[in-house]
């Protein structure tokens, strides 16, 4: 097992390219199974997570193939409809494959997911939803059990927005029979790029990126030809990165248009940003400011960059307070933080961070994808002789290469074998 090893106190400077939204790549390779023959995605990133649903489909007879940054999938032939314990428990965004495995083939056995630590992600939205356009069901040993003769459209009203239920009703519904409404639908760019691959497939989709989406079933769908949107959450660490360090870099091939709250709140931290089409140009502060934030569904301030905004509040002017709607549990990292000296108070859903002149070097242990890049920013303005990140198979499940990205950028970071790992 690695970990990763900063030497703090550079600042970034230079350009990075940001790789395609993993949160695009996995319902968008899941989506390939409505069709048969060869689909074909472009700007999948190499991620833990996309290597994981590929080989969970390769399990049940998908066959891909690599060409440079494309990857071709054919579904032709669907020889299982089993998602097995021993690779759905690293990844919760298995439950994924449900939607268009009882739409394409009528039956699924999935192990209830795992993943991130962060809280409670409950999959009964999902299965909801999709008992109500008809699917059977029971759990048994862990598994969910389910089979549908044809689905059905159905008006489906989701309690709180959920992304993965939106995205897995929006597959489920394209081949179903009449038409399906889903009712305070996720709004995320992940869903509406879903919706795009799948209108391109020959589904007929309204709605995406507003409160109501409206889908009515066609028979069958071709194969995919679709690129992916690049991922706002790595931007969102890059641009937080050059913000925490002083630095000043340029953020290639992203879509600033899906960070307006983080630019907005970067903004009011003192960071200079000025934005080029589908670049983004971050000049970091001399003084950093506290600013409060509160995490909301799209368009507002993202979970998934929380613990990465919490990491640059830790070196700020002042104090602050992040409010975590969210997830429950997305606090965890603030116990590795305080051993960089971070001076953080939690109170439920709330933390306050009171702002110090530097944090310190130590070794520290990620928890969750997000904390790990965190702890990562942390490193690279922390004062000693070096950082030392643990589980950081975390990370690789989310960012491709970020500690390379990093180098380029003048940071001194890199990999070590871990010797203390079991």
């Amino acid at each position: 097992m690695d970990k990763i090893v900063i030497q703090g106190g550079i600042p970034l400077k230079g350009q990075v390219d940001i790789s395609g939204a993993k949160n695009s790549a996995l319902p968008a390779i899941s989506a390939c199974l409505l069709s048969k023959g060869w689909n074909r995605l472009q700007g999948i990133p190499e991620l833990k997570d996309v290597h994981t649903i590929k080989k969970i489909m390769e399990e049940m007879g998908v066959v891909f193939k690599e060409q440079g940054e494309t990857l071709l999938v054919n579904t032709e032939n669907l020889t299982s409809c089993h998602a097995p314990y021993e690779l759905v428990k690293t990844m919760r965004a298995s439950i994924l494959l449900l939607g268009p495995l009882i739409a394409r083939m009528g039956r699924a056995k999935i192990s209830m997911p795992g993943g991130c630590a962060i809280g409670a992600r409950p999959i009964n939205l999902h299965l909801k939803a999709l008992s109500s356009m008809g699917m059977d069901m029971y759990l048994e040993h862990g598994y969910i059990n389910a089979s549908a003769k044809r689905l059905k459209g159905a008006r489906i009203f989701f309690d709180i927005p959920t992304v993965t239920g939106t995205e897995n009703i929006l597959m489920a519904a394209a081949t179903a029979k009449g038409v399906t409404v889903i009712e305070n639908a996720a709004k995320e760019p992940e869903v509406q790029d879903l919706a795009c691959m799948l209108r391109s497939m020959g589904a007929r989709i309204e709605g995406e990126g507003t409160d109501t989406i409206l889908i009515e079933g066609v028979d069958e769908l071709r194969p995919a030809d679709h690129r992916i949107i690049p991922d706002r959450i790595e931007t969102g660490t890059f641009m937080i990165g050059a913000t925490i360090t002083k630095g000043d870099i340029w953020i290639n091939n992203c879509i600033p248009e899906h960070l307006t709250a983080v630019i907005e709140k970067l903004t009011a931290v003192g960071a200079d940003i000025h934005i080029e089409d589908k670049r983004i140009h971050v000049i970091g502060p001399d003084i950093i400011r506290s600013v409060d934030i509160k995490t909301m569904p799209y368009p507002g301030f993202p979970t998934d960059l929380q613990a990465q905004f919490m990491a640059l509040m830790c070196i700020s002017d002042g104090s602050s307070i992040i409010h975590e709607t969210i997830f429950e549990n997305r606090f965890i990292h603030v116990s590795e933080l305080r051993r960089m000296g971070a001076d953080i108070s939690i109170d439920g859903s709330q933390a306050l961070v009171r702002g110090k002149d530097r944090l310190l070097a130590a070794p520290v242990m990620a928890t969750d994808l997000r904390a790990s890049a965190c702890l990562v920013l942390a490193g690279l303005i922390a004062e000693g002789e070096r950082t030392e990140i643990r589980r950081i198979y975390h990370l690789d499940r989310g960012y491709e290469r970020l500690e390379e990205k990093f180098q380029k950028l003048g940071a001194r970071i890199w990999r070590e074998k871990d010797l203390s790992a079991p």
